[in-house]
């Protein structure tokens, strides 16, 4: 019987991962003033338990401005690096490679979470301690119908937000993660840079579509001098604008390929987050439905990509990585439900010893039962 791809160890530049399978950054909205909690040590503990081969945190703010709600993760004050080396040392124990993502919301911050509709926050709002914060973006252009106008950023502004994704960065570093990932999609700040939909400057940040990608570039480049060359660096993009958007799959492939002479080594690909009154359609959620954005990137820029989307069946995973269409399979809601989801996907498609994903202590009392049950039926 061939071996699962699923279940290859995979190498990205210096780090090795035991199988293909990601656990996608997913916000939780358990952060206290941006710092891990125990919600985060459990969560995630529960997916390194379970096999997966990469652990994203979830999306984390370079500022603490540049987060969506009061609840949300941030990395942006130097005390919070032993509170994420406490995550990464026991993703790290469990055999998992322990990742991060960084990003900043611009004009979707000062919000309140999905719970409660994901409106901006008020003056009434302050009165129960969660005062709302002027956000900023590529242009002073709400980013959700509701929402107030946000700050339109300067030179002076974008330098700044540059240097505290450098800073994130080296916190990320020296916190022991070992994959960084820059979020550049749904509909956040570097996703406001690149889509017409917010971008209405006239600047060397606006107008034509180089110019639009010069933002993400730039903190692409100043990251990348920072993250080692040992380690790999991702970039989350939307390889399309939402319903009625102006960014299309075409500028996603034009921007991968100049990502890719910044040190890119991952594109991420997602879909969504800005909406306009163009004539592009709503992306359709079916199973896989990012792997168009993902092969076309691949095919198109030779690099490596990655796609989570309604990726549920161990069968469904092989198939895709088997057809090529990306080198990992990111998953997010199908973990939530079961995080145990790699061990049992193991055993599906044969692996050998797929037990061993666990822990080992763990790994042998469920060996032993098997043996016992095994033992039975042979009597």
């Amino acid at each position: 019987m061939t071996s699962p791809m699923l279940f290859e160890p995979i190498s990205l530049k210096g780090v090795t991962a035991r199988n293909r399978i990601v656990v996608s950054p997913m916000c939780q909205y358990k952060s206290a003033e941006g710092s891990p909690t125990d919600w985060h040590l459990v969560s995630l503990g529960r997916y390194a338990i379970g096999g997966a081969g990469i652990v994203f945190y979830e999306e984390t703010a370079i500022e603490d401005r540049g987060r969506k709600t009061h609840d949300c993760a941030g990395f942006y004050r130097d005390d919070q690096i032993p509170e994420y080396r406490r995550i990464t040392a026991m993703l790290k124990s469990l055999g998992a490679v322990p990742a991060m993502q960084l990003g900043h919301a611009g004009g979707k911050g000062s919000a309140h979470g999905p719970g409660t509709g994901r409106a901006s926050l008020t003056a009434q709002d302050a009165r129960r301690g969660l005062a709302p914060w002027q956000t900023i973006s590529a242009s002073a252009v709400p980013a959700e119908p509701d929402y107030p106008a946000p700050h339109e950023m300067d030179e002076r502004d974008i330098a700044d937000v540059i240097a505290a994704w450098v800073r994130a960065a080296e916190r990320t570093l020296e916190a022991g993660f070992e994959i960084l990932e820059i979020h550049g999609a749904h509909g956040y700040l570097i996703q406001q840079f690149l889509s017409p939909l917010i971008n209405r400057r006239s600047d060397r940040y606006g107008g034509s579509r180089s110019n639009r990608m010069r933002f993400a570039l730039e903190v692409t480049r100043a990251v990348r001098k920072v993250w080692p060359d040992d380690r790999p660096l991702f970039f989350r993009v939307s390889g399309v604008d939402g319903k009625g958007g102006l960014w299309t799959l075409e500028d996603t492939v034009a921007l991968a390929d100049e990502l890719k002479l910044c040190g890119v080594d991952v594109i991420d690909c997602s879909s969504g987050g800005l909406i306009g009154s163009s004539d592009m359609p709503l992306v359709p959620r079916v199973p896989g439905y990012h792997l168009p954005f993902a092969r076309k990137v691949k095919a198109e820029t030779g690099m490596m990509t990655m796609a989570p989307g309604l990726i549920t069946e161990p069968g469904q995973a092989e198939a895709i990585l088997r057809e090529g269409s990306v080198d990992l399979i990111g998953m997010a809601r199908e973990l939530m439900y079961s995080a145990d989801w790699p061990v049992h996907a193991a055993r599906e498609l044969g692996a050998p010893n797929y037990l061993e994903l666990f822990p080992g202590d763990f790994a042998s009392r469920l060996k032993t039962r098997a043996e016992q049950r095994a033992m039975a039926v042979n009597q």
